[in-house]
C-alpha cells in the first residue's frame, strides 16, 4: 500500500504532465500550501527559472493579513502574484495546483489571481 506522501507525489506528477502538454510555451503558476503559509510562483519551465513569486511571508502582506493559513491570506497572495506577473509582462499562465485539490485556499488564490487580470 502506498503512503499518503507517495500518492500526493503521483497526483502532482500526473497534473504536471498534463500541464506540459497543454501549456504551449506559457509559464506555470505553481502553488505550495503549508499548514501555516501559502506560496505562489510563476515558473518558466523552458529555462527552468522562477519569473515572479509571492507568499504570505512577504513584507508587503505582513501588515494586511492576520495569519498565512486562511483564505483571505490566499486571496492577498493571489492578487500580489498577479500584479507582479503583469508588471513583468506576463498575461497568460497555466495554473499548477500541484497535488492539492482545487478547493479552499488553492481555489481562493486562483480566483484572486484571475480577478487581478491573470488569464488561465
Amino acid at each position: 500500500m502506498l503512503s499518503s506522501k507517495e500518492l500526493f507525489k503521483r497526483r502532482q506528477m500526473r497534473n504536471r504532465a498534463q500541464l506540459r502538454r497543454k501549456a504551449n510555451g506559457r509559464p506555470r503558476l505553481s502553488v505550495f500550501r503549508s499548514s501555516k503559509h501559502i506560496y505562489a510562483q510563476v515558473i518558466d519551465d523552458a529555462e527552468g527559472r522562477t519569473l515572479v513569486a509571492a507568499s504570505s511571508l512577504d513584507k508587503d502582506l505582513k501588515g494586511r493579513i492576520k495569519t498565512g493559513a486562511d483564505k483571505s491570506a490566499a486571496e492577498e497572495v493571489g492578487k500580489l502574484v498577479a500584479e507582479r506577473a503583469k508588471a513583468a509582462g506576463l498575461d497568460e499562465v497555466v495554473f499548477d495546483r500541484g497535488g492539492y485539490i482545487y478547493h479552499g485556499r488553492v481555489k481562493a488564490l486562483a480566483d484572486a489571481a484571475r480577478d487581478a487580470g491573470l488569464k488561465f
